[in-house]
């Protein structure tokens, strides 16, 4: 398996790399507008053909580039099953699986953070967390139909039950962390480890955060799949 993390600085989001070695069959989890003529280059360079590009939830802060690499390569947009984007191709709902040769991907149906998010489990070693687990941290819940009580339980119930050794790779990371563990999380995470659910909710309920810069745009644009032009349309 060939497994890349590649980073947008402006909005310090991570988007992977997935890949077959034997079928050269890839896909992108999270990408980022801006950065598809990377993506595009790298394909090329490693001779990978990009069958999906697969969401953990619609962003509100950055708008996805599966509507610019959709018309470049072909390839299927999938996001999470009740997902505001009637752009997509396909919907992935809990516990369902995409397969790339001997690479499977099972979606973990992790709302909270919005009301439609999965994390991604990987050949049952990593999992991408998306936005519901940060490394010592987590997406925040004031927006998006976002429920504190409801992430809490995705996280401490959906995603602490994998194995401590399953590696965690976050949607963003603001502190240079790039993986941790799922033991390590729940050891080590001050908004699980240190909080009972009644005071997680009440932490979050205080955190009293700026919108993200891109909210206004970045929402209605990944509601498209990342098509600005339909949203001016609109």
């Amino acid at each position: 398996m060939l497994f890349r993390q590649l980073f947008d600085a402006e909005s310090s989001t991570y988007t992977y790399l997935i890949a077959d070695t034997n079928t050269k069959e890839a896909i992108l989890v999270d990408p980022v507008l801006e950065q598809v003529e990377r993506d595009l280059k790298l394909l090329k360079e490693l001779g990978l053909t990009l069958r999906y590009c697969l969401e953990t939830h619609i962003h509100a802060d950055h708008i996805t580039g599966t509507d610019k690499l959709r018309s470049a390569t072909g390839c299927l947009g999938i996001v999470p099953q009740k997902a505001h984007a009637a752009c997509a191709d396909c919907y992935i709902g809990d516990g369902e699986k995409l397969t790339l040769g001997e690479i499977t991907i099972k979606a973990i149906a992790t709302p909270g953070h919005t009301d439609s998010h999965n994390a991604y489990l990987v050949n049952n070693d990593r999992v991408l967390t998306g936005d519901a687990l940060f490394i010592r941290g987590c997406g925040r819940t004031d927006f998006q139909s976002g429920d504190a009580g409801t992430l809490y339980d995705s996280v401490t119930q959906r995603l602490f039950s994998l194995p401590d050794d399953t590696l965690v790779y976050p949607g963003h990371d603001y502190r240079g962390h790039t993986v941790s563990t799922i033991g390590e999380e729940k050891r080590w995470n001050p908004r699980f480890a240190e909080c009972s659910r009644e005071g997680f909710i009440e932490l979050m309920g205080n955190l009293n955060l700026p919108n993200p810069k891109k909210m206004m745009e970045a929402v209605p644009a990944n509601e498209q799949c990342g098509n600005v032009t339909a949203v001016a349309v609109h």
